[in-house]
Order: structure tokens, then C-alpha cells, then sequence
């Protein structure tokens, strides 16, 4: 199965899984989602608005618009583990990433708005999490792009995506920063 949007392709579903299952290593996935929010306030205290909007490379995302996108995935997320905490294998719907952040216009939005957003929506998913017995991990739905997903890889998947966006953010940070040049004499 091949799962494309613009700007993304997922030509193996399993391997995007385990890859983003596999960057929590051995760390708690609660702990790494909890962490989130005071990284990213760290990263809007170490980085002016108009850094956090300039864009890396041609055609990627700027580090805000990361934000935004983190916005976004704790919205669908929320909405995913709930449908699938209280409904038998209920189907989850993938979105088109490229198009929520675009037509958010997170590029233009404040940084610090969006961080509070996120810390707010965050708070409110771990609440859910935290109510979950260890049963209630094995509890499916079926994504209609990549197959049936327990609640349990769910939660390493979205702890994975927080790092691997994480890490995205900061290389971007990395690659817009004016570089030092040395005057001459």
C-alpha cells in the first residue's frame, strides 16, 4: 500500500510505524508527550518570531509551521484515541497535512498562540491517556491509510512524531541562522 499526500509518501505504513515507535527507544512515551510543551516554549524563548517563520529550505515547512502542524496532530490524535477508547474498532481518518497547514496560515500566526494551544490540547490528550488501563492499549482502529493500529502503538507513534519533530525543528532552527563571517583587514 502506498499512501501519498503532497510533499509526503508513506510507501510502507508498518515501516513508518516502527520508525516512529522506534525513536521513543526505551523512554515512556507519557513522559516524552508531557515534555513537549516545555520544549517548545524553550525553542520560542531561544528564537525571535521572525526566525521561527523564515523557511529552510524551498518547499519545507518553516519552524512554525512545524508548530502548527504539532497543533493539528493533537487535534486528529484526540479525536482518534478517543473514537478508539470508546468505540469498537471504529475506522480513523489520515488528513492532508500539507493543506491543514497551508490553509491555517500558521506561517502568519503568533508562535507564542500557537505553543499555548498545543500545551492546552496536549494537557487535555494526556488527561485521556492517563484514564487507559494496560487492556485498553490493545484496543484497535482502522486507519483507512495504514491499517489497523492499537491504541498502545498509537501512543508510541504520536511520542515519536513529537521527537522526530522535535529534532526537525531544531535542524531547521540550524539551517536559517545567519552565519558568522570574519571582516576582513
Amino acid at each position: 500500500m502506498t499512501v501519498t499526500n503532497p510533499g509526503i509518501q508513506i510507501t510502507d505504513p508498518k515501516a513508518y510505524q516502527k520508525k516512529l515507535s522506534d525513536l521513543v527507544g526505551r523512554r515512556d512515551p507519557l513522559a516524552v508527550l508531557a515534555e513537549t510543551p516545555d520544549r517548545l516554549k524553550e525553542i520560542l524563548r531561544a528564537h525571535s518570531p521572525e526566525t521561527m517563520r523564515k523557511r529552510p529550505f524551498p518547499g519545507k515547512w518553516t519552524p512554525l509551521e512545524v508548530i502548527g502542524h504539532l497543533v493539528d496532530t493533537d487535534i486528529t490524535y484526540g479525536y482518534r484515541v478517543r473514537h478508539i477508547f470508546c468505540e469498537d474498532e471504529p475506522t480513523i481518518i489520515g488528513m492532508d497535512q500539507e493543506k491543514w497547514v497551508e490553509r491555517q496560515r500558521y506561517n502568519e500566526r503568533d508562535p507564542a498562540e500557537l505553543v499555548s494551544i498545543f500545551a492546552i490540547l496536549r494537557k487535555a490528550n494526556l488527561a485521556v491517556w492517563k484514564l487507559m488501563t494496560s487492556a485498553d492499549y490493545e484496543r484497535i482502529g482502522r486507519h483507512n491509510e495504514r491499517g489497523p493500529e492499537s491504541l498502545g502503538l498509537m501512543l508510541r507513534m504520536e511520542a515519536g512524531h513529537d521527537l522526530s519533530h522535535i529534532d526537525q525543528i531544531t535542524r531547521y532552527l540550524d539551517a536559517v541562522k545567519t552565519p558568522v563571517t570574519a571582516t576582513r583587514q
